[in-house]
């Protein structure tokens, strides 16, 4: 795993939106987050997953998080200035930005590919990670220090058969990430990266793999190490890297 220690208060009074927040890995880093002092701001399309959530961090006697039910499917324009709007007149700024929300779609060929099943799953994992970015930007800005965080894949940097549509939305995510990063770098105090957390124990996995025992691999939560890294002030100067959760590496050094 990527060795990284997080000091206990690493992220007091920092404001920090996770998508795909009910489940998995988001749940797992909003957790994370909330205990190392953040207040998370909850997104996710099933609220009952969102409030269970909400309950486990209250109850943890962390800062009290924000659960925003948010349908990234369906969602318009408008519905990300109002979501824009909502953090604006409650906390002025935000201090962090995890797009972790994607669908797998199904693992199949080109060939076989519908044009209705790539479609909602580039909409969710591609269209609606630039529309949320571009939204939260501003908000960003008025951070001293932001980051933003993109979910990516092995199947991300290097495509293999049969995984489609989801293959190529997170090589498109990469390409957002650098763009992005580029545009910021020395003009915006806000840091962008990817992180490809490798097998985990999600359903997603077990969706795409499903004769593997899950008990072969890592869990949500033992990834978080990278995740809490590059949502804190150590991280400052780290912007345009393609990172893995589960690499054996340590810290990495900025690009100069």
């Amino acid at each position: 795993m990527f060795s990284y220690t997080a000091p206990a208060h690493l992220l007091h009074q920092r404001i920090i939106l996770v998508t795909g927040a009910g489940r998995g890995i988001g749940a797992a880093a909003a957790k994370a987050y909330a205990a190392h002092g953040a207040t998370v701001l909850l997104l996710g399309k099933t609220e009952a997953h969102l409030s269970s959530v909400y309950d486990e961090i209250e109850a943890a006697g962390h800062p009290q998080p924000v659960s925003i039910p948010f349908d990234l499917e369906t969602a318009k324009p408008k519905d990300y200035q109002a979501l824009v709007q909502l953090i604006q007149q409650n906390f002025g700024r935000l201090d962090g930005l995890l797009l972790n929300a994607s669908i797998l779609g199904p693992r199949t060929s080109i060939e076989q590919l519908s044009p209705k099943d790539f479609m909602q799953v580039m909409q969710i994992n591609l269209n609606a990670t630039l529309m949320l970015t571009q939204a939260c930007l501003p908000l960003l800005k008025q951070a001293e220090q932001a980051s933003v965080i993109f979910t990516s894949s092995s199947v991300g940097r290097k495509g293999r058969a049969y995984w489609g549509a989801y293959a190529i939305s997170k090589f498109a995510t990469e390409g957002l990430m650098q763009v992005l990063a580029d545009e910021l770098e020395g003009v915006e105090p806000i840091r962008v990266n990817s992180i490809n957390p490798g097998g985990t124990r999600t359903d997603m996995r077990a969706q795409a793999y499903p004769g593997e025992n899950p008990l072969d691999r890592p869990s949500p939560e033992e990834i978080m190490p990278l995740y809490l890294y590059l949502m804190g002030a150590d991280s400052r100067g780290i912007n345009g890297q393609a990172l893995d959760a589960q690499t054996n590496a340590t810290i990495p050094q900025p690009i100069s």
